[in-house]
C-alpha cells in the first residue's frame, strides 16, 4: 500500500484538522530545538599537505582564470608556455630546461617509462617514496630496493653499487617517509659514482620537500641538472605551495633529456592549475613565510615527542617520523577515534615508526594532546 497523508490519517484514526494541528506543533518544536552539533572535522595529519593551502596571489589568479572571459574556456598551450618561463626565471635557467606534468607523479612515472626497461632496472631505497617503484612494477621493470642505513637515511654507497646496468637511480631528498636529508656534498659524490658505475643510467632526484629544508648542508641539484643529460630534478607544487589538489609538478634538466620527458605536451595540465602555479612560483616571500611557519610547528611537535620519551629523525620536511615504540596500526586507529588522522604503515618499519604530517601550530597543540592520550604519557614541561 502506498504511503500518503490521507492513508496515514485514516490509519491513525484522527481527523484532518487534528492532524494538521499536530503537524504544526511538531514543526514548531523542530524549529525551536537546537540543531544537533556537528562532529568536528578531523585533523588531517596523514598526507603531508600544506594546512593553509595556496596563497592569496594564487587564489586571485584562479578567480581570474575561471571568471567570464578568462582562459578556462581555451586550451592551455599559451598558459603552459608562461608557466615554463616563470619556472625558468625563478631558477635562472631556460624554458627548454623545464617540463611540467600532472603533479610530480607524472614526471616520475615518465622517467621510469622512458629510461628503464625489463633489462634496465630501477634502483631505489627501501623505504622511500613509492611512486617510481610502484610504476616500475606496473610496466614490468625490475626494482633493486636498497635498505636504509642505520640512521634511516638512503644508503647512497649501496645504491651507487646497485646502479650497474640500471636505467634509473631514484633519490628522494629529503626522503619520504623518513624525513631525513642527504647533504649537497653527499649527493654530488653519489651522482659521480653512479655516472662511473652506470654510464647510461639517469639519476632522478625528487626534491618535493626542498622548500621546507632548514639544514644549511643541503643544496638543490638543479644547477647541475641543466648541464648533465643524465640527471633530472623533479619538484611539485603540492607541498610548500599548498596546491596538492591542483596537481602541478615540474622537472628541470638538460634540454635533450627534457625533450624526452615532454612527450605528452601541455595537455596534462588544466588552466586553473597552470595560472595558480605561475602565480605561486613568483611569490618567494610567501614560500619563506611558509617555511618558517612549518619549522615552528615541526619543532614544537618533535620537542613534545622528545620530552615524552619518543625519538624521531631530524626532520627536514613538513612531516616527522617518530619511533612510537608500538605498531603503527594500533596508534593510527586510536588517534582516528579521537579525531586525528595519521599516516599509513611503512614496511619494514611499521612495527614501531609513525609518520605524522605537520599542521598549523594550533593544530599540533591539539594533536599532541591526543597523542599523549593514546600513548599514555604526559610530556615533561619545556
Amino acid at each position: 500500500m502506498s504511503f500518503t497523508r490521507r492513508a496515514f490519517v485514516k490509519t491513525v484514526g484522527v481527523g484532518s484538522a487534528a492532524f494538521m494541528a499536530a503537524r504544526r506543533s511538531a514543526w514548531a518544536e523542530l524549529l525551536q530545538a537546537p540543531a544537533p552539533a556537528r562532529a568536528p572535522r578531523p585533523l588531517l595529519l596523514h598526507n603531508n599537505e600544506n594546512p593553509l593551502g595556496p596563497g592569496e596571489a594564487v587564489l586571485e589568479a584562479v578567480r581570474s582564470a575561471l571568471g567570464q572571459g578568462g582562459p578556462a574556456g581555451r586550451y592551455p598551450w599559451d598558459d603552459v608556455t608562461q608557466l615554463h618561463q616563470a619556472i625558468a626565471d625563478r631558477f635562472g635557467v631556460s624554458p627548454e630546461n623545464v617540463v611540467t606534468g600532472c603533479g610530480s607523479t607524472q614526471i616520475l612515472r615518465e622517467a621510469v617509462q622512458i629510461f628503464t626497461s625489463p633489462v634496465k632496472p630501477l634502483v631505489a631505497g627501501q623505504l622511500t617514496y613509492e611512486e617510481c617503484a610502484g610504476y616500475a612494477d606496473l610496466v614490468g621493470t625490475p626494482v633493486r630496493a636498497i635498505p636504509l642505513d642505520r640512521s634511516l637515511k638512503l644508503d647512497l654507497e649501496a645504491m651507487a653499487d646497485a646502479a650497474r646496468g640500471a636505467g634509473v637511480a631514484f633519490v628522494n631528498n629529503p626522503n619520504n617517509p623518513t624525513a631525513t636529508l642527504l647533504s649537497g656534498d653527499a649527493m654530488d659524490a653519489f651522482i659521480e659514482r653512479v655516472h662511473t658505475a652506470a654510464p647510461d643510467a639517469v639519476v632522478l632526484i625528487d626534491e618535493a620537500y626542498h622548500d621546507y629544508v632548514t639544514d644549511p648542508s643541503h643544496r638543490t641539484q638543479i644547477p647541475r641538472a641543466v648541464k648533465d643529460p643524465r640527471l633530472v630534478v623533479a619538484r611539485t607544487f603540492s607541498k610548500a605551495h599548498g596546491m596538492a589538489g591542483m596537481r602541478v609538478g615540474y622537472a628541470i634538466g638538460h634540454p635533450d633529456t627534457i625533450k624526452r620527458l615532454a612527450w605528452e605536451g601541455p595537455n596534462a595540465l588544466n588552466v586553473a592549475g597552470i595560472v595558480a602555479a605561475t602565480a605561486s612560483i613568483k611569490d618567494e616571500a610567501r614560500l619563506r613565510r611558509e617555511s618558517a611557519r612549518n619549522m615552528e610547528a615541526r619543532k614544537f611537535t618533535l620537542d613534545w615527542f622528545s620530552r615524552a620519551g619518543f625519538g624521531g629523525t631530524d626532520s627536514q620536511t613538513n612531516f616527522i617520523f617518530v619511533d612510537i615504540k608500538r605498531p603503527a596500526k594500533g596508534f593510527r586507529d586510536a588517534c582516528r577515534e579521537q579525531g586525528v588522522l595519521v599516516s599509513r604503515d611503512f614496511p619494514p618499519l611499521e612495527k614501531s615508526y609513525m609518520r605524522i604530517s605537520i599542521g598549523t601550530l594550533d593544530e599540533m597543540k591539539r594533536a599532541v594532546d591526543v597523542f599523549g592520550n593514546v600513548l599514555g604519557v604526559k610530556a615533561k614541561a619545556a
